[in-house]
């Protein structure tokens, strides 16, 4: 008897790796475009055709161009291969309690960074990315000495989506919910502060250099319907206004309402949410972002007001930490707008305590110290732009009219840097620091851990080291970029001793020159 053959082993499938992604398919567009320089090859083919025809395009000519076509039909298809090749070499990876990034074909690349060495997880979801299920990940760490991200992905969906539930955080079983989420009123109040005409300008001038000869001709349009029409008005006005000058502030109004409602569309829809270790923050209208930020490495945190708000007795609660906020786009906002007295208790673990005073304040005599530079530069305004308009009389109205502009600011200031000697000062805890200070028109409010502070500095004017026995106390914190706020007008035995106690022990008097103490 033949005995049977036993049965052929069936073949098992490997168990697919679950924790390594590719990129989306998009990506093959941008590893083609480094070699587009291939493209030289076709230019310069089909400019020997045009030179043999003493750059003529006939029949013989084009005929001559076709026949090669294949050529330059293979290339564009080398570039696409490459870019695929690219793409396929390219690789996400959760291994090791590490994010691990490879790419490269012949070189390859490995780019590994640590779980708990993740500062800000970001995962955007752009409109324009919508049809085709796109995000965009971003990964950002404490290193680096640029506001630059650390790893920037751009995923499918559901890639990011089991990407993200791979990675930490919060835990919605522990989540404290004692921080409220903003209303509309708050985020519409913060979008009417926290923006400016300059923001809005930016967004204009990137519109004009990408847009091209479409945007050149649109703004230049524009802005000469505006001046005709100014002149128009500015006709029949008792107090003649420059056209030109009447045109320049209606330009910029409008770019200050560009800037509210991207603003707006910015940081509407804003929620917030936090556990003992990790805090995520969601906003966005079109362009909706979520960012998961580890408590463990924010920096400080910053209360920001402006003159209003100061009187109105509201704050702007924003933190430092690396990956949030770093883009000049967006700010580092964690309640966009909160009145003083009800912060509540879920900021007392970032340093946020209601009822504070400060044990340490600048000297209440030293108002000139604070507002001489913007005293002088009012008075010296109006009869500057006098001078200057009978030099050029064919300006002397724009010259005069935008000397009484300038003045307004210059009056601000003055009222600013008022309320900044009152409301300037330190307060010292057991492992925390507060620091109340202002740089330009907006006063700053820094809540940190003692050992966030990488320098100490006390400076002195000659003035204030003979005279005055006056220093400005300047402060250093850890980040990707200089976070300086400074004190001035300080009593020198305050500033020693508020060195001693934060350990940097009896710290070094630098001495300024007057010149450069007043340029600083």
């Amino acid at each position: 008897m033949k005995s049977k053959k036993p049965p052929h082993p069936k073949k098992v499938k490997r168990p697919v790796n679950q924790n390594i992604w590719h990129e989306h398919p998009l990506r093959i567009l941008r590893y083609s475009f480094r070699s587009l320089w291939l493209l030289i090859f076709p230019l310069l083919r089909g400019i020997s055709v045009l030179r043999l025809n003493e750059l003529e395009i006939d029949r013989e000519s084009l005929y001559l161009w076709l026949r090669g076509a294949w050529q330059d039909i293979l290339i564009l298809g080398a570039i696409i291969i490459f870019g695929l090749i690219r793409w396929n070499c390219t690789r996400v990876e959760l291994s090791g309690g590490s994010v691990i990034y490879r790419e490269g074909v012949l070189v390859r690349l490995r780019t590994s960074i640590p779980l708990e060495s993740i500062s800000v997880i970001t995962a955007e979801n752009p409109l324009y990315l919508m049809p085709v299920r796109g995000v965009r990940l971003s990964i950002d760490t404490r290193a680096g000495i640029f506001k630059t991200t650390d790893l920037k992905l751009l995923m499918k969906r559901k890639y990011s989506d089991e990407m993200l539930s791979r990675l930490p955080d919060i835990d919605i079983r522990r989540s404290t919910g004692d921080i409220s989420d903003p209303s509309g009123l708050s985020v519409l109040l913060f979008s009417l502060f926290f923006s400016s005409g300059f923001s809005g300008t930016v967004y204009i001038a990137t519109f004009f250099f990408k847009g091209g000869d479409i945007a050149h001709d649109i703004i230049t349009l524009y802005l000469s319907r505006i001046t005709e029409t100014t002149e128009r008005l500015t006709s029949n006005f008792i107090l003649k206004i420059p056209g030109a000058a009447l045109a320049a502030g209606t330009f910029f109004i409008s770019a200050w309402l560009l800037s509210f409602f991207v603003n707006i569309q910015r940081y509407s829809r804003f929620r917030i949410s936090s556990d003992d270790r990790y805090l995520r923050v969601t906003c966005g209208l079109f362009n909706r972002r979520s960012y998961r930020i580890s408590l463990g490495h924010i920096n400080y945190t910053d209360l920001r007001q402006n003159l209003i708000m100061k009187l109105a007795g509201v704050v702007s609660v924003s933190i430092s930490c690396a990956g949030y906020g770093t883009s000049s786009q967006h700010l580092p906002v964690l309640m966009p707008m909160k009145l003083e007295k009800n912060l509540g208790k879920g900021l007392e673990r970032l340093g946020v305590f209601s009822g504070v005073k400060l044990n340490f304040r600048p000297v209440r005599t030293a108002l000139y110290s604070y507002i001489y530079i913007p005293v002088y530069a009012a008075l010296a305004l109006l009869p500057a732009s006098d001078k200057l308009a009978q030099f050029f009389p064919q300006f002397a109205e724009l010259i005069r009219f935008a000397g009484i502009m300038l003045e307004i600011p210059a009056v601000w200031m003055v009222a600013v840097r008022t309320a900044a000697l009152y409301t300037s000062g330190i307060s010292l805890y057991s492992d925390k620091i507060l620091i109340s200070c202002s740089k330009w028109n907006t006063f700053h409010t820094i809540a940190a851990d003692r050992e966030s502070i990488v320098k100490l500095e006390i400076s002195q004017s000659l003035y204030q080291k003979y005279i005055s026995h006056r220093c400005s106390l300047i402060f250093w914190f850890c980040g990707e970029g200089s976070s300086r706020y400074c004190i001035n007008s300080m009593r020198l035995r305050d500033a020693v001793e508020i060195s001693s106690v934060l350990g940097f022990g009896n710290a070094a008097v630098r001495k300024v020159p007057k010149k450069r103490r007043k340029a600083e």
